[in-house]
C-alpha cells in the first residue's frame, strides 16, 4: 500500500516540476497531491522493518553461498567431462566416465545431425537407468548458470545489468607504475549512470571464460539484439556476453531464465542439504551479499556505494548485514588502534598511591539516596544538590526516602503559597519534577532481574 501512495505522491510532484519548466503543456495538469503527509505516517518504521528482514535474509543465505557455488561449479565440470568423453566415441558405442557407463545415442535424429552439423549435439543413454541426456544442452545450461553466479557474486551488479554486458564492457587501465588493471564498465541501468568496476582475479577469470567460449575456433562474438522488457524495445545488434544458441536461435539470456535456473538448482541442492529446503537465492541476494562482504571487509562505505551504483549512502547501508563477529572484530581493532596512539607510560603498573586514590574516589561518590556517577577524578559540580543532579543514581532501596522528601516539599510549597514566595514556589516545582523523574527511574530498575556476575580479581601492586 505504501508503495502505491508513494508512487502517486511522486507523480503529482513530477507534474508540478514539469509545469514549472513547460507551463503551456503541463500547467493545466498541476494540482495539489491528494496523498497527505499523514497518510504516510509510520512509513519510516515499516521501512526499517523491511531493512531488518532483508538483513536477516542476507545473514541466513551467506553461509549457503559456498555450497551453491561449489555445486554449480562441480556440475559444470562433470558435464563438461562427460561431453568431451562422448565426443570421442561414435554413435551407438558405449563408454565409461566418472565410474558410470554410458552409450551414445544412435537414433535417426542423431544420424541426421551428424551429417548436417559440424558439431552435432552429444546425446547419451545412462545405462544405469536408461535415461537419455542431451549432454551438449545440459553442459551449456550449466556453464551459463555458473557464469551468472560468479559474475553476480564478484561484481554485485543487478540482473538487468548482467544481461546488458557486452564485449565492449571489458576495458583496461594502465597505472603510472605500468600495472594493467582490468575494468568492467556497467552500462547505465536503474539510475542512468555508467560506472566502472575493477575486476578481481576471480571476476576476470569468469569473464575470460565467457569470451573464450564465444571466440573459440577463431570466431568473433556474434552480434545479436536484446529485448528490454522495461523499455519494451529492441536494442541495436551488439556482442552481448550472456548470449547462447538453442537450436537455430541465438539470443541473450532473459532475466526470467536466470531466475528459473537458480530456483531449480536450489531445489536440487535441497534434496540432499536440509539448509536449502524451501529456500532459494535470487540475483539480488548476490548483490546484498557482495555489499555485506566488501563493507564488513573494511572497504569505505562510500566506495562500496560507487561500486554498487547507489546515489545515497543510506541505500548501501540498507544492503549491508552486520554479523556479530564483525562487530566484535571491528570494535577490538578500534580499541587496539586507540591504545597504540596513547603513551606507553599510561599502561604501566599501578602504584599503591594510585590505587588508594582510585578507591577513595568511589567512596566519596556514595550519597544518601544512592550513588553519584560523576567521572573519575572530578569533584561535585552541582554543590551537592543531589536530587536535581542528572548523574545521581537512586538506589531502589531508598524509594521510601524519596516519598518522605516529596511530602516535605509539598508542605514547603503550601507554606510558600501562603506567604507569596514566588521564587521559592518555582524552585520547589523544579525540585519536585526532578524527584519524580528519579523515582520513576528507580522503580524501573527495581523491576529488573538481578544478575550476579561475581567480583573480579583485583591485582594489587607489589610491595
Amino acid at each position: 500500500m505504501e508503495s502505491i501512495l508513494l508512487a502517486i505522491r511522486g507523480f503529482y510532484l513530477d507534474l508540478q516540476s514539469w509545469a514549472v519548466d513547460e507551463p503551456e503543456r503541463w500547467g493545466p495538469w498541476a494540482a495539489p497531491c491528494p496523498v497527505r503527509p499523514q497518510d504516510l505516517k509510520g512509513f519510516s518504521k515499516r521501512r526499517r522493518e523491511i531493512n531488518r528482514r532483508m538483513a536477516d535474509r542476507t545473514r541466513q543465505r551467506q553461509p549457503l553461498l559456498f555450497d551453491l557455488v561449489k555445486y554449480v561449479e562441480e556440475r559444470h565440470e562433470r558435464l563438461l567431462g562427460l561431453l568431451e568423453a562422448g565426443r570421442q566415441v561414435s554413435l551407438g558405442e558405449p563408454f565409461e566416465h566418472d565410474g558410470r557407463r554410458y552409450r551414445r545415442s544412435n537414433s535417426k535424429k542423431d544420424q541426421r545431425l551428424v551429417k548436417v552439423e559440424a558439431e552435432p549435439p552429444v546425446r547419451v543413454h545412462y545405462e544405469g537407468t536408461g535415461q537419455l541426456i542431451n549432454v551438449t544442452l545440459a553442459e551449456d545450461s550449466a556453464f551459463w548458470e555458473w557464469a551468472a553466479v560468479e559474475v553476480l557474486r564478484h561484481s554485485g551488479i543487478r540482473i538487468e545489468e548482467l544481461s546488458e554486458l557486452t564485449h565492449l564492457s571489458i576495458r583496461q587501465y594502465e597505472r603510472p607504475n605500468g600495472e594493467i588493471i582490468a575494468l568492467l564498465v556497467i552500462a547505465p541501468s536503474k539510475n542512468d549512470r555508467e560506472r566502472v568496476i575493477p575486476m578481481s582475479a576471480d571476476l576476470f577469470h569468469v569473464v575470460a571464460q565467457i569470451t573464450r567460449r564465444h571466440t573459440r575456433d577463431g570466431r568473433t562474438i556474434p552480434l545479436v539484439s536484446r529485448y528490454d522488457g522495461h523499455e519494451k524495445s529492441w536494442s541495436d545488434r551488439m556482442p552481448f556476453l550472456f548470449q547462447r544458441q538453442v537450436g537455430t536461435i541465438r539470443s541473450v539470456l532473459a532475466t526470467g531464465t536466470m531466475l528459473n535456473m537458480l530456483r531449480r538448482t536450489c531445489q536440487e541442492i535441497g534434496e540432499t542439504n536440509k539448509a536449502f529446503a524451501g529456500l532459494t537465492l535470487t540475483p539480488h541476494d548476490f548483490r546484498r551479499l557482495f555489499a555485506t562482504e566488501i563493507v564488513n571487509g573494511g572497504l569505505p562505505i562510500h566506495i562500496g556505494a560507487a561500486l554498487l551504483g547507489h546515489l545515497n549512502l543510506q541505500t548501501t547501508q540498507g544492503y549491508v548485514a552486520v554479523f556479530n563477529e564483525d562487530v566484535v572484530a571491528h570494535y577490538q581493532q578500534f580499541l587496539n588502534n586507540r591504545r597504540s596512539l596513547r603513551p606507553a607510560i599510561e599502561y604501566g603498573e599501578v602504584t599503591k598511591q594510585e590505587w588508594a586514590e582510585f578507591e577513595e574516589h568511589f567512596e566519596k561518590r556514595k550519597v544518601e539516596l544512592g550513588n553519584c556517577a560523576r567521572p573519575y577524578g572530578t569533584p561535585c559540580q552541582h554543590e551537592h544538590a543531589c536530587i536535581r543532579c542528572p548523574v545521581l543514581q537512586v538506589n531502589p532501596k531508598m524509594l521510601f526516602r524519596l516519598e518522605e522528601l516529596e511530602k516535605d516539599l509539598i508542605l514547603r510549597r503550601k507554606r510558600a503559597e501562603l506567604e507569596g514566595w514566588l521564587g521559592e514556589i518555582d524552585g520547589i516545582d523544579k525540585t519536585l519534577a526532578f524527584l519524580r523523574a528519579k523515582r520513576i527511574e528507580a522503580e524501573r530498575i527495581k523491576q529488573r532481574t538481578a544478575v550476579h556476575l561475581g567480583l573480579p580479581h583485583v591485582r594489587r601492586p607489589q610491595d
